[in-house]
């Protein structure tokens, strides 16, 4: 897994925030691994890069999971931080997922509805089909953007936020994302990560007030991904 950062992973900056195109392993944000965090990395960065004596205000402010690659956003001051805080949680925040899955028969576009529920022992989503008691809605777009020999290209669009919500409910439909052991996939990717990519970003500034769209390019070690940007 990869813990290393690279300035180029900067893929947007300015004085309110920074936008990160995260690789497949790294950690958004400390957690029991105690492995070191992109914020750790980033501030790190920030402090040599631009001299700062002291401490380097950093906040994430929203997270994808480990083994996702893609946009992930921080805030450089507080008061970004919980403006854009607030946003992601009304849904003000437009987020445009790429999945990888095997070739399958399903719909070119659907509209997918589950109940699903975390189970925090072994950190995964239960999906239901029906209401059930202690799972929330959880609801996506799909469509198929490209397709090669063996895989097909999602397109994804969020209306809900839920816990792997995007990685069970595609595994619920039968095709679970390419690399993604924990909910089915019949093997591991190289790197170890999944082939889900935060792809695009849609907002509007929360402090300039202007229209934000950044766009994450694919993860460029990856043979299958190029073949989908291309």
């Amino acid at each position: 897994m990869n813990q290393n950062f690279d300035d180029y992973q900067i893929v947007y900056e300015d004085n309110h925030m920074m936008v990160i195109n995260k690789k497949a392993g790294q950690l958004v944000q400390g957690d029991k691994t105690g492995d070191l965090s992109l914020l750790e990395l980033i501030k790190d960065f920030i402090k040599k890069r631009d001299g700062k004596p002291g401490n380097v205000f950093l906040g994430l402010v929203h997270r994808i999971d480990r083994p996702t690659s893609g946009l992930v956003i921080y805030a450089k001051t507080s008061k970004a931080l919980s403006r854009l805080t607030v946003m992601v949680k009304d849904r003000e925040v437009r987020k445009t997922y790429w999945a990888i899955v095997g070739k399958a028969m399903i719909p070119q576009s659907q509209r997918l509805v589950h109940y699903l529920q975390k189970n925090e022992k072994t950190n995964k989503a239960t999906v239901f089909i029906k209401p059930t008691e202690k799972a929330k809605e959880s609801i996506l777009n799909y469509q198929i953007i490209k397709t090669l020999d063996n895989y097909q290209l999602l397109e994804i669009d969020l209306e809900t936020g839920r816990h792997h919500q995007i990685r069970a409910q595609l595994a619920k439909i039968g095709i679970p994302i390419k690399g993604d052991l924990k909910y089915g996939a019949p093997r591991s990717n190289q790197d170890g990560g999944i082939s889900l990519h935060a792809r695009k970003l849609e907002f509007e500034h929360p402090v300039t007030k202007e229209n934000i769209k950044i766009i994450a390019p694919v993860p460029q070690n990856d043979a299958i991904w190029k073949a989908c940007e291309a």
